[in-house]
């Protein structure tokens, strides 16, 4: 089945792996870099302008996809991936400097908004429905494989070896760039568009009125409101939990190996990936034919329940339950959210509601990236309250926005 995949994918899932796995290796650990260095205020601040500019820069990224080309637009965000890592590197290479780290982030992000949309696009654009299942499914499990391998070298690297890993990654944004400019096709029909038509396509007002029609429908923002919640509970494995665990997680051994807080946040997130990696499918089968409202509200409490956990508390083992716990929440939510979501979605909208629902990781990266300071100021239980809290209403939003919509529609299958 690999064979028969349009050579734009099999460059996107090898390009996806790569990046990922090394950049999984470091970007988890930069609340801890800027919160030593800068300390947890600036470091969250910092962190919430960073998930603003790639949220920007994947609105603008999709529209130029759109108008400019698919290829073009990714080469351009490859591009200056390259230059932005150099700069990560140089500004890490003696003495850490903060400040062009950040802005070397910053140029990142806005490659990434870049990228992304335009790689989805073409996935969407060279595949059929016959394949789109096989193709999502390998994509996925791509995703999963590359970040254990990135999280588990972090854990081990991040504290020694920083400079190794930018290394790393300055070299695999190099290859990445090669494979996409070698091997990649543009796949946008029509003619070419003059610059002047590109301009106009993309200019503020074109934007908000492609998106001024998802506005308007409340249960389908209702529904994307809950997952931007439970999201923020989610990336708080990048932000509070790191600072958490490097802070008030006291060094041990665990099967003969010594664990510090960052090993212990790897080994956490390993066995998350672990879990997904080997259950995603025969979880995918058991959920077919059942309530999938009732399957996804269980997943998202078990989720935001584990995650809690992870906020409020620093013995192994509890952690280790905490982790297994939010995996089953994950395996349950995934399959489940996303067939109700198709359910919602009118078929002649269908790219603009995308697009939409596109950003719901980006806005819960947002309202994570406020763990750092308000963990800073209501400690660890606090912190286990509020995502408590925030899960009980990622719940009941998302219900509120499926009111009147089938509960138990056989499961057509999952994506990445």
């Amino acid at each position: 089945m690999w064979g028969t995949l349009h050579p734009n994918v099999k460059v996107r899932i090898i390009n996806s792996f790569l990046t990922r796995m090394v950049g999984g290796a470091i970007f988890p650990f930069m609340a801890i870099y800027f919160t030593q260095r800068l300390g947890a205020g600036l470091a969250g601040l910092l962190l919430m302008l960073l998930v603003g500019v790639q949220f920007m820069a994947g609105l603008y990224g999709g529209g130029l996809a759109d108008a400019w080309g698919r290829r073009r637009t990714l080469l351009v965000g490859e591009v200056l991936k390259v230059l932005a890592f150099a700069a990560l590197l140089l500004a890490n290479l003696w003495l850490p400097l903060a400040w062009w780290t950040f802005a070397a982030l910053v140029v990142i992000n806005v490659a990434n908004g870049l990228i992304n949309p335009a790689a989805e696009a073409m996935l969407v654009d060279v595949s059929t429905p016959e394949s789109r299942t096989f193709m999502y499914a390998v994509n996925y499990w791509a995703i999963n494989a590359s970040l254990l391998i990135g999280t588990l070298l972090g854990g081990w690297l991040y504290q020694d070896h920083f400079t190794a890993l930018l290394t790393g990654l300055l070299g695999m944004s190099f290859l990445t760039l090669f494979l996409a400019w070698r091997f990649m096709t543009e796949t946008l029909g029509g003619p070419r568009r003059s610059a002047a038509e590109v301009r106009e396509r993309v200019g503020l007002r074109p934007l908000l009125g492609s998106y001024a029609q998802v506005v308007g429908d409340r249960a389908y923002l209702l529904f994307l409101l809950g997952f931007v919640l439970l999201m923020s509970i989610e990336f708080g494995r990048q932000n509070f939990i790191p600072v958490h665990l490097v802070q008030a997680f006291a060094p041990q051994t665990f099967l003969g190996l010594p664990l510090t807080g960052v090993k212990a946040m790897s080994l956490l997130t390993a066995i998350n990936t672990v879990m997904i990696v080997a259950f995603t499918i025969p979880i995918s089968h058991w959920v077919k034919g059942r309530d999938l409202k009732r399957v996804m509200a269980w997943g998202f409490l078990l989720f935001a329940g584990g995650f809690a956990v992870l906020n409020g508390s620093v013995h192994l083992g509890v952690l280790i339950a905490g982790s297994v716990v939010l995996s089953v929440g994950e395996l349950l939510y995934v399959p489940t959210r996303q067939t109700l979501l198709a359910d919602l979605i009118p078929e002649d909208r269908r790219g603009a509601y995308l697009a939409v629902n596109g950003q719901v990781f980006t806005l819960g990266k947002w309202l994570a990236a406020l763990g750092v300071p308000l963990g800073a100021q209501i400690g660890e239980t606090g912190m286990l309250l509020v995502t408590a809290v925030l899960g009980l209403l990622a719940v009941l939003l998302s219900l509120a926005g499926l009111r009147g919509q089938p509960g138990g529609a056989p499961l057509a299958g999952k994506a990445a």
